[in-house]
């Protein structure tokens, strides 16, 4: 294989995010499925456990998560930068992209597994048996999407909670489409990085899955124009919003955002410094830490404390911080204007960073 290679899944949540990037950029690659032999042969020998996208480059290195992936391109290109270069526009970037990540898994899982689960077993099979038969690609799929099927208890889906999460994605879907009603993209008339960030769940799981690409077309179909248009690259052209200013139709989808997930990043961080005070210098870290309260869309449960979410979380931290006084003075009204007050003064203590593919202490 020569040139860029991504090894990624049209049923994968953060392949997505990487494809539409590459084809914005126009960077030229070939996708590739990740089968049994290329999950062994490319991904678990140079990355060391089995996950996508993984991107090897055209000179041969292994460039894995998505985050990682853009910034590898943002660094070698000229011209418009995906990421905002203006404080306040980027911090609500990476705001954005913490809640896409990180807080957006709970519809995606919600509705593949509970909506779309023996369709999804039928399309995890088309790279787990590729040559097989119908009913072998079924079999195939199904051993591999119940490994996933699994994670769902541990995300805070259950019962007791899935009406919340309903209920928080009907409100997504109607304030997106009442974004889109006066703008293309989330900052402007071009795409950017938060385009990408978002556009992880909502192609895969939320568009692409069966039941639920369905129900987004018939119910939002602004939403499902803007998933085309992302995932096609388009968005080249136009511009973010001038003089580092937010469009008041994003309140509402930060809001909502920063409210329900806040509290659940506070008592992750209050775990993870506890256990951070007794590893050792450098160490990986643990993928969870426990269970944590959360309530989404007016329903309580309890869910997995996710480390990883700090590393997002991290990266909204550092634009914040290192703000000029006059930066932050406009920030913290932004905050107060989507009641995200705990933000200001959360730390992520110690830092943390990725380091041989994983998340580890910095």
């Amino acid at each position: 294989m020569s040139g860029n290679t991504l090894f990624g899944s049209d049923m994968s949540y953060f392949s997505g995010k990487a494809r539409a990037y590459l084809r914005w950029r126009d960077i030229s690659f070939e996708e590739i499925a990740p089968t049994p032999e290329i999950m062994k042969s490319e991904i678990i020998a140079n990355i060391g456990w089995p996950v996508i996208p993984v991107l090897k480059t055209e000179s041969g290195e292994f460039v894995q998560d998505t985050s990682d992936i853009i910034a590898h391109f943002e660094a070698s290109n000229s011209g418009v930068k995906a990421i905002p270069e203006t404080p306040l526009q980027r911090m609500v970037t990476y705001l954005l992209q913490l809640f896409a990540d990180e807080w957006m898994t709970l519809p995606a899982m919600h509705y593949r597994w509970n909506h779309n689960e023996e369709w999804i077993y039928g399309e995890f099979g088309k790279n787990s048996a590729p040559d097989g038969t119908p009913e072998e690609k079924y079999e195939a799929g199904k051993a591999v999407g119940q490994r996933f099927r699994s994670f769902v208890p541990m995300l805070g889906i259950t019962p007791e909670t899935i009406p919340g999460v309903e209920k928080a994605y009907e409100q997504f879907l109607a304030d997106l489409s009442a974004h889109l009603e006066t703008l293309p993209y989330l900052l402007g008339t071009r795409a950017s990085y938060a385009d990408f960030a978002l556009i992880g769940p909502l192609y895969a799981h939320q568009y692409r899955d069966k039941f639920t690409g369905e129900h987004m077309k018939r119910t939002a179909p602004k939403v499902a124009e803007y998933v085309e248009r992302v995932i096609a690259g388009e968005g080249k052209t136009g511009d973010l919003v001038p003089k580092d200013d937010l469009p008041v139709t994003l309140l509402p989808i930060l809001k909502v955002a920063l409210q329900e997930h806040l509290p659940v990043l506070t008592e992750t961080s209050k775990l993870f410094s506890e256990w951070a005070r007794t590893a050792e210098p450098q160490s990986e870290v643990p993928r969870g830490l426990g269970m944590v309260p959360f309530t989404t869309g007016g329903h309580s449960g309890m869910m997995a404390a996710r480390t990883f979410s700090l590393l997002r979380l991290q990266d909204a931290l550092d634009v914040y911080l290192m703000m000029l006084p006059s930066d932050k003075r406009r920030a913290d009204a932004f905050l107060d204007a989507i009641d995200g007050n705990a933000f200001k003064t959360m730390r992520i203590d110690p830092r943390v960073t990725r380091r041989n593919y994983k998340l580890a202490l910095a």
